[in-house]
């Protein structure tokens, strides 16, 4: 049987005070310790605030860990993106986003706004995946933008109660290691957003989409024209107006 998972959250009185507070102070602990250029520290910070993944019996961790992967992701990313970027400024502004991430973003639970977390997640880590390993072996790159893609999905599926959300978030994991494994002999990247990354999440974006009105029984050929259109008009884009002479290989 599948363990239940709840999310363990103060909803009034002083607890619920203090647990925003810690939240808000997160943020302003990663900031500092990046401007200090404690980078690595920054990094077990935001893999140590998960702590509770592993306050139960060892066979419960990895479904807690793939329960949490999501928010995992977007603190490694901020702090990836605070790690590449000089200016106090750009990275106090990252450490707001992270701020708004855990306070507004993440704690919701609706269909609507789980769909925008793994959106979120999804996009926030390739890009600092490519962004932090732009010369890392293609089959590292791969294996690791397989497991995006994979967590993003599970994370994005399971909110429908779908019967087959292993099987495809198998096949989204697997097609973004193949896309991966493809686009990185010529990595392209159009500032810092790398050329996998654009194509995930135009794909992604789109299927999800798809999926997502046809769950709410909103999906009538008008719309389903207009998202594959306009997901197709992306990669085609996207893939036309690459620089394949500027690369890294």
């Amino acid at each position: 049987m599948r363990p239940v998972l709840t999310k363990i959250t103060p909803k009034r009185g002083f607890s619920n005070f203090l647990h925003y507070v810690l939240l808000g102070l997160l943020p302003v602990i990663l900031f500092v310790l990046i401007r200090l250029e404690f980078v690595v520290l920054a990094y077990i910070v935001v893999i140590m605030a998960k702590w509770r993944m592993f306050a139960v019996r060892p066979r419960f961790w990895p479904a807690n860990i793939r329960a949490n992967a999501v928010d995992i992701m977007v603190g490694v990313s901020i702090v990836v993106f605070m790690q590449y970027l000089d200016g106090s400024l750009e990275q106090f502004l990252w450490a707001v986003a992270y701020g708004i991430w855990l306070i507004v973003i993440k704690p919701r639970s609706s269909t609507f706004w789980v769909s925008i977390q793994a959106g979120i997640a999804q996009f926030a880590a390739l890009s600092a995946l490519y962004l932090a390993l732009a010369e890392a072996p293609i089959y590292i790159l791969s294996v690791l933008t397989g497991l995006i893609c994979y967590w993003s999905a599970r994370h994005f599926i399971d909110n429908f109660d779908e019967a087959y959300a292993r099987l495809l978030s198998y096949i989204w994991g697997y097609f973004g290691a193949a896309i991966a494994w493809l686009t990185a002999h010529w990595l392209l990247y159009y500032q810092f957003i790398a050329q996998p990354t654009l194509l995930l999440s135009a794909i992604g974006y789109g299927l999800a989409a798809l999926y997502y009105f046809d769950h709410h029984e909103r999906l009538n050929a008008l719309v389903k024209r207009q998202l594959v259109f306009i997901m197709v008009a992306i990669v085609l884009v996207v893939l036309t107006f690459s620089d394949w002479g500027d690369k890294v290989v």
